[in-house]
């Protein structure tokens, strides 16, 4: 809680900004510059996020995002019967068209448990989450 003080002035002059001198430039450009190079010499065909270490499901091979649609939409009500149920043929031939790890699937059989509202009348979300999961990790 701020104090009150009555005959204080109600604004204040903005801070003096801060001189980033050729020196500092330089050295953001450099940066920013190894950064690019780096990214572009990776190898693999995309850069992960670094704060997940996963790829993005848009970036999946149209194959197997194909694949994973066809797995969706073809059984969509069996998958979410099968979601509510705790599994079944029709959610694990999804879960390997994804390419999701077996030893992953219980927990993300709970998860889609308990955001099955989110998923109910969308499959396209429900395939993007699988991408997600699908072992797009890179080793």
């Amino acid at each position: 809680m701020a104090a009150y003080l009555p005959y204080a002035p109600t604004s204040q002059a903005p801070p003096a900004p801060l001189n980033k001198g050729p020196a500092m430039r330089s050295v953001l450009s450099l940066l920013t510059l190894s950064t690019v190079v780096l990214t572009a010499c990776a190898p693999g065909g995309s850069v992960q996020n670094p704060f997940t270490g996963v790829t993005s499901a848009l970036q999946a091979p149209d194959s197997q995002r194909g694949a994973v649609e066809l797995a969706v939409k073809s059984e969509f009500p069996a998958i979410m019967a099968q979601i509510d149920a705790g599994g079944g043929p029709a959610l694990t031939a999804a879960f390997d068209a994804a390419g999701v790890p077996l030893e992953d699937r219980p927990a993300r059989l709970i998860q889609l448990r308990n955001e099955a509202d989110l998923y109910a009348g969308n499959p396209g979300a429900l395939t993007q989450a699988l991408l997600v999961w699908g072992g797009r990790q890179m080793s």
